[in-house]
């Protein structure tokens, strides 16, 4: 055997037996990218890169690096349906997704079968949490159920209404949050009416028809549920203004953007809703993990993140701490160490998981004072 042949045979076996260079962890995100989510899902999208960027400049996980690999579900659940199989193609660690409960619950029982960690970020639907279709179920914002106490309470004990009226999305989150809110009611006993109930599709724009309904009927509140915030909703706001409609605008939790306030403007003044995350508002401001979030953001995309983006942030820090305490990718592993869990210093400084995957809220109600500069006065 010659020398030149000898060496190549023992380079061949060398390669063999040596160990083989980690791969990446792969995160996977699914958000509408386009169309009346699409600033929405983008927002998010970028906040999950941020920290994504952030654990690989302290070594990433588990001694490897961590891409990110992101999908466009197009606000459709057909679409997402594909995403999630695309992303089990790509073999991917974990999929962080949902803007719209329609296309989460399509997916969710896609990615429970393949055995993918999935972490809903914003989807709200109490289904998605029911363990039918993802029994390992992880969600980081508030759901129906919890927001539709805050928006009950506000309504009847603050606002003090008597005729309620629901303009409401026509869907499994739109209706969801309106049933989550009457059944509110009866826990309340509340003594007024619920007098109409005006619906529309997440694409629709024009809510004329509607509106002039609800204007005839004069409530004193108007519960509203709209989560096309770049699109659908501004348009609402816009025209309900002009339609100079005196019922007070009670906007679902979670549903006033920076996106609202972007396109609409002044026409946002005097609305009431509710949320679980402020830059600029107390406590978050005296958050460490808060404020440093707000200030990498800021830097990195030239605008403060809203609450979609701390949400995005959230999820992969949630999901970091976990497998760094269990020292695994395996997704009941990671979920059994987040459900019922407190997980410390996030964005949201230090949580608390229910054993159902949920994480405990903390809200706070406002009124907007200044919409063309998203200025607000928090009411309790």
């Amino acid at each position: 055997m010659s020398k030149t042949l000898s060496l190549t045979i023992f380079a061949l076996l060398a390669s063999l037996v040596a160990p083989a260079a980690a791969q990446d962890i792969k995160v996977g995100t699914i958000f509408p990218l386009s169309g009346g989510a699409g600033p929405d899902g983008q927002t998010v999208t970028n906040a999950v890169k941020l920290v994504v960027g952030q654990l690989n400049e302290k070594g990433g996980l588990l001694g490897r690096k961590i891409t990110v690999i992101s999908k466009d579900d197009e606000s459709t659940p057909a679409v997402g349906v594909s995403r999630a199989n695309e992303m089990i193609s790509e073999k991917v660690d974990l999929v962080i997704e949902g803007w719209n409960s329609p296309v989460t619950l399509a997916m969710q029982p896609i990615l429970a079968r393949a055995g993918i960690m999935d972490i809903t970020a914003v989807s709200k639907s109490d289904l998605i949490l029911s363990g039918e279709t993802n029994p390992n179920a992880v969600r980081i914002n508030s759901s129906n159920g919890f927001d539709a106490g805050v928006i009950a309470k506000y309504v009847v004990e603050k606002l003090k209404a008597k005729k309620v009226a629901f303009l409401t999305q026509n869907d499994v989150y739109g209706n969801g949050f309106q049933a989550a809110v009457e059944a509110e009611f009866k826990k309340m006993n509340f003594s007024g009416e619920v007098t109409m109930t005006e619906k529309f599709a997440f694409k629709d724009t024009d809510f004329r028809v509607q509106l002039t309904n609800l204007k005839s009927a004069n409530p004193d509140a108007i519960i509203v549920t709209n989560s096309s915030n770049s699109s659908g909703l501004p348009a609402m706001v816009e025209q309900y203004r002009q339609a100079d409609i005196k019922s007070t605008f009670v906007g679902a939790v979670g549903i006033m953007l920076t996106t609202v306030f972007k396109v609409a403007g002044d026409a946002n003044n005097g609305i009431v809703s509710a949320d679980i995350f402020f830059p600029d508002l107390p406590p978050f401001t005296s958050m460490p993990s808060s404020t440093a979030f707000v200030a990498a953001y800021t830097k990195a995309y030239g605008v403060a993140p809203d609450k979609s983006a701390a949400l995005g942030a959230a999820a992969v820090q949630v999901w970091a701490k976990a497998v760094e305490a269990t020292k695994s990718l395996d997704r009941k592993t990671v979920a059994a160490a987040i459900r019922g869990q407190a997980i410390k210093d996030t964005v949201f400084g230090d949580v608390q998981f229910l054993p159902n995957g949920q994480m405990q809220p903390r809200y706070v109600v406002f009124k907007v004072i200044d919409g063309k500069n998203a200025k607000l006065e928090a009411i309790e």
